[in-house]
Parts: C-alpha cells; structure tokens; sequence
C-alpha cells in the first residue's frame, strides 16, 4: 500500500492535498484496492459549499457503490472529467490523475487535524 507522507487522510479512506486555500480530494490506495474495479464516479455537487462529512459524490465499483465523504468543508470547484471517460484512473492512480474534486477549504486548519500518513496506516493496518 501506498500513503504519501505529503498527504492528510480521513477514517472514511478519503486523501486530502493542501495548496494555500484549495485542497484536491481522493480517495486512498487501501479504499480502491478494497472497492476493486472502479466503472463509474459520479459526483454533481461543483459549485456547492458543503460541510465536513457531507456526501460529495459516489464511487461504482463491479460489486458495491460507496459514498464520498468531504474530509472538511468548503466549497467544490471543480471535479476531475477525465474520470467520466477513465474511471479505472482511481484505481490505477490514486493519488495522482486519480483524484476526484478540488475544495475551497473553509478552514485550512482542519486539514491539519486529519490524519497523517503514519497515522492512516496505523488505522488500515
């Protein structure tokens, strides 16, 4: 498994990136690998402030559909469109071309208080 030490993580398996005031948002290699194939990310809320723990989206795999969580709140500014043609990129990329919103984060303090690296693999073990 992989967990980028750059990187601050949620107990629901979703990433967070932080650069100044917009976070890019994932989910996690361990989330993916338990998901399997990955066929369909679908998320309509850009544009829309949330609060942490909202639902933001879903994510379809072979077998299951699981919600997206929002790490913290904020407002989304965008989704990541090459997913509705690639969604295997999550599954392929997590943390890379596999990410799924950019957040206007409300409070760039909360993504401190996310978990770090060590922190998530202590969780998923």
């Amino acid at each position: 498994m992989n967990f980028p030490a750059d990187l601050r993580y949620t107990k629901e398996h979703e990433w967070v990136k932080l650069e100044g005031n917009v976070a890019t948002i994932g989910i996690t290699d361990f989330a993916q690998s338990e998901l399997g194939d990955i066929v369909y990310v679908d998320i309509n809320t850009v544009g829309e402030e949330l609060d942490a723990d909202a639902v933001f989206g879903t994510v379809e795999a072979v077998k299951t559909v699981s919600d997206l969580f929002l790490p913290v709140a904020g407002k989304i500014l965008a989704i990541n469109e090459k997913l509705n043609d690639e969604p295997d990129k999550v599954n392929s990329d997590p943390y890379g071309d596999g990410w799924m919103i950019r957040l206007e984060v409300k409070d760039p303090a909360a993504v401190a208080a996310l978990l770090d690296a060590s922190a998530y693999e202590n969780l998923v073990g």
